[in-house]
């Protein structure tokens, strides 16, 4: 089989397919094969049809079966011998039967090539996740707001107010407000941390976001958005108006997205990380970058 592979730009490939007689011959005797033991033919027994019969009967059949089976394995047989790594299912154009051979063209996508100055060691600020008593009371403030029934008179903080919250007392409630309010605050910290590093990540790494893997993004967003609207009782039209509008807006955020998700797979293979059942590549990925972090108190 003879592949000729042709680089359009950085993520675009066309891939042209010569697949010789011989082996569509083969194919067509597999096929012929498969459709002996099932054709009813009047006057035949079933597996008994000669081959001169189904190919009068079922010759078109017959081609487009062989079509719908050759056309996949010679692309996956070519892009392994290429040593390609498509992102998506290919477009096949220019598609020819002619002389016993079988002739094709694949347009493809293949994953960017990413180029990381440097992803260890990245300087990331935390801030101090120690709630301080004036948050704690600038809290309570809201508490005694909300519980005061929607009248002017604030409710009074005291050990009744604890109990009617479920807490034993004021103080108990106090402690339990400060561990719910760090531990928000060290999951804001880290989210903030993380960000840091994507924002370092984005700004040394080199690669073509390639379009095919945004416009897919973009159609599951968009199709998720259209289910909701949908849900909510929006007519067609509306919905189709609002769809557009998201399409026009979605574009530069997942656009940042592919990029990240693609730096952060460039990394998973460059240190051979496993990623855990429950997790995904990203999280893994984060997580090792936080262990190589360079951390500073913010």
């Amino acid at each position: 089989m003879k592949v000729e592979v042709k680089k359009v730009d950085a993520v675009k490939r066309e891939m042209k397919f010569e697949i010789p007689k011989e082996r569509v011959s083969e194919k067509f005797d597999e096929v012929y094969q498969e459709l002996g033991k099932i054709a009813k033919v009047k006057g035949f027994r079933p597996g008994k049809v000669p081959r001169h019969v189904l190919e009068a009967q079922h010759g078109r059949q017959a081609k487009d079966e062989v079509i719908r089976k050759i056309i996949p394995e010679a692309y996956h047989e070519g892009v392994t011998r290429e040593n390609l790594a498509p992102l998506d299912l290919p477009e096949i154009v220019d598609l020819e039967f002619k002389n016993g051979m079988i002739t094709f063209t694949a347009k493809l996508d293949i994953k960017p090539e990413v180029k990381i100055e440097k992803y260890k060691g990245i300087k990331v600020k935390r801030k101090n996740s120690k709630v301080t008593e004036e948050e704690i009371e600038k809290t309570l403030e809201y508490f005694k707001k909300g519980q005061g029934g929607g009248s002017e008179k604030e409710a009074v903080m005291d050990d009744f107010f604890a109990r009617g919250l479920g807490y034993p007392s004021l103080a108990e409630f106090k402690k339990s407000l400060e561990r719910q309010m760090e531990m928000d605050k060290d999951r804001q910290n880290r989210l903030d941390v993380e960000n840091q590093i994507v924002e370092s990540l984005l700004k040394s790494a080199k690669l073509v976001v390639p379009e095919s893997l945004v416009r897919r993004q973009m159609e599951h967003r968009i199709e998720d958005e259209k289910k909701r609207l949908k849900s909510q009782g929006l007519s067609a039209e509306e919905i189709d108006k609002k769809c557009q509008d998201l399409r026009k807006d979605l574009r530069a955020p997942v656009e940042r997205e592919v990029k990240v998700y693609l730096i952060l797979d460039k990394i998973a293979a460059a240190e051979k990380l496993d990623v855990k059942e429950g997790m995904s590549l990203p999280s893994a990925v984060m997580e090792f970058l936080l262990k190589e972090a360079n951390w500073e108190e913010a």
